[in-house]
């Protein structure tokens, strides 16, 4: 039924043309058979209009009621092709406003009522009679065309506002996809140059030392390459993490343990057989941390002592500081070594990463040289959700908003 239906609508003047074809057929019938051929003028004024009713509703129906009312001034009488007026008076109240349609439709009452004076009454009583059935017969058939034409115009208003609104949701959808997944982009890179960057420059940097003490030192340089192989094992873990990630269909990779606080001393120890000075300071009372915070706060100090290793030249010193508070999290890594302000200006990609992690969890960071040399990173975490989810909502609206 549903691909008859789309047929038809798919042939509206096909469908629109044999209907007029079969009242102007039913209208010649009765003019030829009563003799009052020069009805047949009016008639195919009255009809034809039915073939475009649909293109043109407010002039189709207009034409077809002067052709109908010249056929009722020159006494034709009642012809089955009058229900032409019918069908032209229910497109019109379909297809325009009822301003338009409800002219129409009293039009369309007023002028039944004149042919039936014309064509029946020859008397006041006849007329009387004649009135009475034409309100009930030809006035109510007018009544009820225009009811359903409304009423399928309400219908037609009513679907396309459900398929806008449709449309509108799943454009809102699509965007909100959009942003999801540029979320989820932003994301993994971000976890990409952390473990690319940090992983890479500890392997690097004892890859020096390697090369400069295998001749003199094969003990040491035997423990360098021992400490690259363990530094690739563990960037080779993470980036499978990661591609597991955008593999899994159902978020599974997604449980797999990520680096915290807890590795912290793992990560230390690690920059420790670099080379480099570390000196590590906890105060305040440690506390679990929300999820996420414990690998925000990871990554701050590894991308730190990445920058430290890049730009920090020979013999330059860490100090990480992790303090803990009721509500917060303070963090700060500094330097004294040449600074990565030369590098980078704060602008690379290491500090905006930093940057999205901290504000990511309704906490702020900061990141410059020290007067006194060398470089600092220091960067609040709230604990409390609550004021994490506060403060996240206070940085996308801005102190203005």
């Amino acid at each position: 039924m549903s691909a008859v239906y789309a047929w038809l609508r798919r042939h509206q003047l096909l469908v629109d043309g044999t209907l007029a074809l079969v009242l102007v057929l039913l209208g010649l019938h009765k003019a030829v058979g009563t003799g009052a051929l020069w009805q047949i003028p009016f008639l195919m004024i009255m009809v034809v209009p039915v073939t475009f009713r649909r293109k043109a509703p407010t002039t189709a129906f207009w034409i077809g009621v002067a052709g109908g009312g010249l056929q009722a001034l020159t006494k034709g009488g009642p012809s089955p092709a009058d229900v032409a007026i019918v069908v032209l008076l229910y497109t019109l109240a379909a297809y325009r406003p009822r301003s338009q349609s409800v002219p129409g439709l009293l039009v369309a009452i007023a002028g039944s009522m004149v042919a039936l004076e014309y064509w029946m009454a020859d008397s006041w009583a006849q007329a009387r009679h004649m009135l009475f059935t034409g309100l009930v017969v030809y006035g109510g058939t007018a009544l009820l065309a225009w009811v359903l034409g409304d009423s399928m115009r309400y219908r037609r208003a009513y679907y396309v506002a459900l398929e806008d609104r449709a449309a509108r949701l799943e454009r809102e959808r699509d965007i909100q996809a959009q942003i999801g997944a540029a979320a989820e982009r932003a994301r993994i890179a971000r976890e990409l140059h952390d473990v690319v960057a940090h992983n890479v420059s500890v392997m690097v940097v004892q890859a020096d030392g390697a090369g400069y003490a295998l001749a003199g030192e094969p003990e040491r340089a035997r423990q360098a390459l021992t400490a690259i192989s363990a530094t690739g094992r563990q960037a080779l873990a993470e980036m499978r993490r990661l591609l597991g990630v955008l593999r899994s269909d159902d978020q599974a990779a997604d449980l797999a343990p990520q680096p915290g606080l807890d590795q912290l001393r793992d990560l230390l120890e690690q920059t420790r057989a670099a080379g480099r000075t570390v000196t590590f300071t906890l105060e305040g009372e440690p506390r679990p941390l929300p999820e996420g915070v414990g690998l925000a706060a990871y990554r701050v100090v590894q991308e730190s002592l990445t920058n430290v290793r890049k730009h920090g030249g020979i013999g330059a010193s860490v100090c990480v500081l992790l303090r803990f508070t009721p509500s917060e999290l303070h963090l700060q890594v500094t330097d004294d070594g040449h600074g990565a302000a030369a590098a980078d200006d704060g602008a690379g990609l290491g500090l905006t990463g930093m940057r999205e992690r901290v504000m990511l969890y309704g906490g702020t960071l900061a990141a410059g040289p020290r007067e006194t040399g060398g470089y600092r990173v220091s960067a609040t975490l709230p604990l409390d959700p609550d004021q994490a989810a506060g403060r996240r909502q206070l940085a996308s609206t801005g102190p203005g908003a």
